[in-house]
This record gives C-alpha cells, structure tokens and sequence, in this order.
C-alpha cells in the first residue's frame, strides 16, 4: 500500500513498502527543468545534475559513489524538460544512508570553480555526442518543429554558448531559487520502515523554508501546414522522425493514446513493425513513441531507413495511420493492446526503482498517484471507437512534421509532394 504525506513547507513524500523486495530504491525530484529557463539558462538545469554529482557539504565526490557502489548499490540522475530526478537502487539496509547523501547533495551541493570548468567540457562532449547520433538529433529537429522559438523545442542539454556562459554565481542562484521544498517530491518503494523514512524526511526538511512552486510559460501551438526539416548527413541510413501534436499528461484520453500507441509501433506485434519491416524490409527500427508533458504533448513515429526507400517508408506509415483513422482497430488486436499495456505496467510496479519513478512522476506532476486497479478500470473502459476518434482527432495531414536526417536523395521532391510542400 502507498503511504504519501506533506510538510508544512510543501515538501511532498510517496512511499510504498513491497515486502518481498530486498532492495530500496529512492528517488528525489524536482520540479525544474528545460522549459522553466530562459533563455539565457538553457542548460543550466542538466548542467547542474551533473554537479552535484561532483561533492556537497557532507561528501566528497568520491565518498557519495563508494557510499552508493561500495554496498552493491546504483546511483544516477536525469534532467528532463520537466524535472531534474536523482535517484538510488541499493540493498534495503542501506536505504537511510543513501537518503542521507541524496538530500545533502540536493540542499548543500559544493559546486567548486574547479569542478565547474572541468564539467563544462564534460557537457560540452555529451552536446557533441547527440549531434553525432542522427537517431537522437532527429527528435531534436522534430521538437524545433513541433514547438517553435519555445522551450519545449530546445534541446534540454542547451547549446555551445549557454553551456560556456554557466558560472558559478549563476548555478548558486539557480540551486537557491528552485532546489526548495516546495518544489521537491521524495519517493521510495522497496522493503522500508514509513515511520523511521517519514521521520528522517521530516528532520532533514522540515527547517527549510518552502517557498512559491516553480512555474512556466504554457507551450504554444499554432501550426496551419505540415512542416519538413531535412539535415543532409552521409548516413548509411536516413533517420527519420514524424510527428502530430497530441494529448497532455492527464488527459481523459490519455489511456486510448497509449493503446494506440501499442497498436501502430510499441512491439514487434505493432502494425508498423509488421507493415514496414516484416512485410517490405523498408526499415531496420521502427516504432512509435509518445511525449508527454503538463499541457501537450505529442505522438512520434520514428525509423531508419533505407536511403534509397524514404518515400516508399513514408508513404507507407502515413496509410497505417489513415487506416486507424478510418475502420475500428479488430477486437483481437484491441483485446492485446490492452493485455500488453496492463501486463508491462503490473510488470514494472514489481521493480522497487519502477515502482519508485511511477510515484515520484506522478505525485511530481499531478500530486496524486493512480494504483493498478484505477488505470485498469480506466484502461477496460475504453472502446475501439474512441481509438479512431482519436485517431481522427490527432492523425491530420494538414498538421503532420517531420524531420529527416540523411544524405541528399534524388527522390527528395516526392517528400515535399507526398506533404503538399510544392
């Protein structure tokens, strides 16, 4: 049973006791990321995970990873444009000292001069890295595209220059500004003590002040026609990246998204797998994937492709996705979707650090967390017509992008064709 409780300060907390587990994993969030900078501090919010990692007031850089590692434990972070999350999975026993070091790095990070010139070429390197990986710079362009001249459609990294503009006074006022109760969510799931848990929580926060929560600007969405970047790259295949603007986290039909997100590209049962790959041999990867955030989100299609196939491959995913606009998805397909959907979620809630990130997202985002037997009740209520409904709602020609990264083609104009670009 979930346990879930509030500071004073606003400082919330999420645990889950699985008797069976040896393990505990921990999760401590944030509610800052990407699309709650400016523009100037794009980056800084990856930029600064990345430090604290590097030592606080309690633990050296080398202490908080022997303390972690040296007991079988496994220690990491990721910056999201939502959230920035540190997290740990170790032996049960061991769970007060690593909540002891996660909190310390979070409320008393050394940030050294030092380690800050050092981090930037780090960070600089892993710019470089994504821009070399054409399967992971193609949902860049997608996102330009999608959310143009917005944070949501920068890269939650940042660039060369904001990157090289970080100093320290800015990363301390940053920290201040947005590391604060109000704006944290501690999450736990594994064989723990709530009582013992909650008291700690409670001793280590409960002096802080909370302040006002984060906010940010409300994405905006005003495409009137589709939209096409090509990055010409000598590639041994093109990457493509095809997206429809689509449901926010907590929408109604967020549940119907994600069948149909199962039925056109989650698995190798998936029509486009089968369709693409199975049947034509047009493609090596393809699938579908699904972004979501506080008030938008998107449904994406990616593949790599045969340079030689890209307007065979994209004439092909765009009949799939006319086809689920137009006829019911069959009763044997829909049946498994949903058995695939609730079978890897109940899956994954027997994995202490799943269980733990389930939580932590959700009380993050919507401060509630739904239990199994909520999202199947949800997920049994919806029918095959509100998949094609939604299908029809989200699946628009006028409304589609897509982003491609590839070596030129003699071919190019029949892409431009096949979205009305001429």
């Amino acid at each position: 049973m979930q346990k879930r409780f509030k500071l004073d300060n606003g400082l919330r907390v999420a645990a889950r006791r699985l008797d069976y587990a040896q393990s505990a994993s921990l999760g401590v969030w944030i509610n800052i990321g990407s699309r709650y900078e400016t523009p100037g501090e794009k980056g800084i919010s990856h930029f600064l995970e990345h430090l604290l990692f590097k030592g606080s007031r309690g633990y050296s850089c080398r202490k908080i990873k022997e303390s972690i590692e040296g007991v079988g434990g496994s220690l990491n972070g990721f910056t999201s444009e939502e959230h920035t999350c540190y997290l740990v999975k170790i032996p049960h026993r061991h769970l007060p000292a690593a909540l002891d070091i996660l909190t310390d790095m979070v409320v008393n990070p050394s940030l050294k001069a030092s380690d800050i010139r050092k981090e930037k070429t780090v960070v600089l390197e892993e710019l470089k890295m994504y821009r070399d990986l054409p399967q992971s710079y193609v949902n860049e362009l997608l996102d330009e595209l999608l959310w143009p001249e917005q944070p949501l459609g920068s890269p939650v990294i940042g660039t060369v220059e904001t990157v090289n503009n970080i100093n320290r006074d800015s990363l301390r006022y940053f920290q201040k500004k947005h590391y604060t109760p109000a704006n944290i969510v501690v999450s736990a799931s594994g064989l723990l003590d709530y009582s013992s848990f909650f008291r700690k929580i409670d001793d280590i926060f409960s002096p802080l002040a909370g302040f006002t929560p984060n906010t940010f600007s409300s994405a905006r969405q005003s495409q009137a026609r589709p939209q096409l970047k090509i990055f010409h790259k000598d590639t041994e295949q093109t990457h493509m990246a095809l997206g429809f603007h689509a449901l926010r986290r907590d929408d109604p039909a967020r549940h119907a998204l994600s069948l149909l997100h199962i039925i056109l590209g989650a698995n190798m049962s998936s029509r486009l797998f089968n369709e693409v790959r199975e049947k034509n041999g047009l493609a090596y990867e393809i699938g579908t994937g699904l972004k979501r955030y506080h008030d938008t989100g998107a449904f994406v299609v990616h593949a790599g492709i045969d340079n030689r196939k890209v307007p065979e491959c994209l004439d092909l995913v765009l009949r799939e996705l006319e086809k689920v606009k137009k006829s019911l998805v069959s009763e044997g397909e829909f049946r498994r979707a949903k058995d695939f959907y609730l079978g890897q979620l109940s899956l994954a809630l027997e994995d202490t650090m799943e269980d733990m990130l389930w939580m932590g997202e959700s009380v993050s985002c919507l401060d509630k967390v739904f239990s199994f037997s909520q999202v199947a009740q949800a997920v049994k209520n919806v029918s095959r017509g509100d998949l094609r409904l939604l299908a029809g709602s989200i699946f628009k020609p006028g409304l589609l992008n897509l982003a491609l990264i590839g070596p030129p083609a003699k071919d190019e104009k029949m892409i431009y064709r096949r979205l009305n670009l001429e």
